[in-house]
């Protein structure tokens, strides 16, 4: 992983390293700003507390510590979480009994035969595990269909059900043309199943476009406003529809809080979590290539407002296409060493249930 600051490893010798580490090891566990006299009793090495001053002193001036003005002590700030992160953090793997846990959990939830069950119990897992928020988003366009059926349900509106070879279920409401006759949504229906043989409505879209000349005979206009609707609703702009979100263990991040700013970075989070806000932005981040990725605080677009770290793994069907991330959002002083080998074993485990 690569990090984008003008600090490297080797502009700190090992003294500097290893106080830096005892800063931020202290205030992941803690959240408490970290003094000089704590650092001294902490370390390997013997150093008397003004002589871990001075390394503070320029490892603030590197950017990657600050003082907050009610503390003598020091914390990270979020470019030396990042560098933290990125350069000296040491990522243990989960023990057997929590890779047991895992595979309990979510292959239970297999039973119901639904992927938006696993995912859920993903999400529920990973919060309960993290003591963070479990969060999955996944794209609803890449549901390969089983059957579709249009209902009327007013005069001039109807219900669209989509029904997934996973066993999901979408419904949405769809206006309709003045005038369509109930014979109109049966032959909408039935032309849409004979076409379906489990696309995607993205294929499926597509795939009526090649055929739409030749069957224009037995589709009448009417008819063909439905299906046009029907489609439009979900295989158009996914801009406006990034897709499904799951988010479990929101009271999580309630926790411990201490300053009205911190209820307030809360807040916002839950905001931005209500509109979906970034969310396609963090498919696309997950999707430009493998393995976990970690957002911190506000190094990015992804929930700049809350102060929040992000910690996502893609995962993938059975035709190895990236069709979501699941991961866990926290404060910045989540546990990355924990969760990080917790969200890649989720996501690999997810991958290979949903194939």
């Amino acid at each position: 992983m690569k990090w984008s600051m003008a600090v490297s490893l080797s502009d700190l010798d090992k003294r500097s390293r290893e106080i830096f580490r005892s800063i931020v090891e202290t205030y992941l566990e803690t959240g408490e700003p970290v003094g000089s006299r704590n650092v001294s009793r902490s370390l390997n090495m013997s150093l008397s507390p003004a002589s871990v001053r001075n390394v503070m002193a320029d490892l603030e001036h590197m950017g990657l510590l600050h003082a907050p003005h009610t503390s003598a002590g020091r914390l990270p700030t979020e470019i030396g979480l990042r560098f933290f992160v990125d350069a000296l953090l040491e990522v243990g793997d989960l023990s057997q009994d929590e890779r047991r846990q895992i595979d309990v959990q979510v292959k239970a939830s297999q039973r119901a035969n639904s992927s938006e069950q696993v995912l859920t119990e993903a999400s529920q897992l990973l919060s309960g595990l993290s003591m963070g928020a479990g969060v999955v988003l996944t794209h609803k366009s890449d549901m390969r269909l089983k059957h579709i059926e249009f209902v009327r349900i007013e005069p001039l509106k109807a219900l669209a059900v989509l029904v997934g070879e996973d066993g999901s279920v979408e419904n949405r409401v769809l206006d309709l043309p003045a005038g369509l006759p109930s014979s109109a949504l049966v032959e909408a229906s039935n032309y849409l199943n004979a076409q379906l043989q489990g696309r995607t409505l993205a294929e499926l879209r597509r795939e009526l476009e090649k055929v739409r000349d030749a069957d224009q005979a037995e589709l009448d206009e009417l008819s063909r406003k439905v299906v046009d609707a029907g489609l439009a609703i979900w295989a158009g702009d996914n801009q406006k529809d990034p897709g499904t979100l799951i988010v479990r263990g929101r009271s999580n991040l309630l926790t411990d809080l201490e300053a009205a700013e911190d209820l307030e970075r809360i807040r916002l989070l839950f905001d931005d979590l209500e509109t979906k806000r970034d969310l396609i932005q963090l498919l696309g981040l997950a999707e430009s290539g493998d393995g976990v990725r970690i957002f911190i605080g506000s190094e990015n677009n992804l929930f700049s407002l809350s102060g929040s770290s992000l910690v996502v793994s893609p995962y993938r069907d059975s035709n190895q296409r990236i069709v979501g991330v699941l991961g866990v959002i926290g404060p910045t002083r989540l546990n990355y060493a924990r969760v990080i080998p917790m969200v890649d074993y989720t996501a690999r485990l997810v991958s290979r249930i949903l194939k």
